[in-house]
């Protein structure tokens, strides 16, 4: 079965990747920033609300991929500084819960727009494809 590449319309995105492919029973997201809409401007109040709001954006873009952050298996957090670990955590587990994925976090990364934080993950959703998937390559 060939890979499908999603865009959830009304997200922003830089043209030079799509916000996700579906490849057999995985969803490959691709690294989100805190941004608004299809703004692209990050959310005010650092490294904690730029979390919160890139995982509203993944989830956005696991919904449109018929899945949702409860399929994710595997999450990727870079700070442009690790000395904000603790707020990202704390926004991270607000989010996720109490049974959150595997994750590795990352610090000292230079983030596109400037940006305190980037998150990819992957996700496991067998039959995702027929799920009611758009392709809007």
């Amino acid at each position: 079965m060939k890979a499908k590449k999603v865009n959830v319309s009304g997200l922003g995105r830089l043209p030079a990747f799509c916000h996700a492919v579906i490849a057999g029973d995985f969803i490959y997201v691709s690294g989100t920033l805190g941004t608004e809409s299809d703004s692209m401007e990050l959310v005010g109040g650092g490294t904690g609300a730029e979390t919160a709001q890139a995982l509203q954006n993944i989830s956005l873009i696991l919904k449109e991929c018929g899945a949702s952050l409860s399929d994710l298996v595997k999450v990727s957090v870079f700070l442009a500084d690790i000395k904000t670990f603790p707020e990202m955590n704390d926004a991270y587990l607000e989010v996720m819960g109490s049974d959150p994925p595997a994750r590795i976090t990352v610090g000292g990364a230079e983030l596109a727009r400037g940006a305190a934080v980037e998150i990819d993950a992957v996700a496991y959703k067998p039959n995702a494809m027929s799920g009611g998937i758009t392709d809007t390559q």
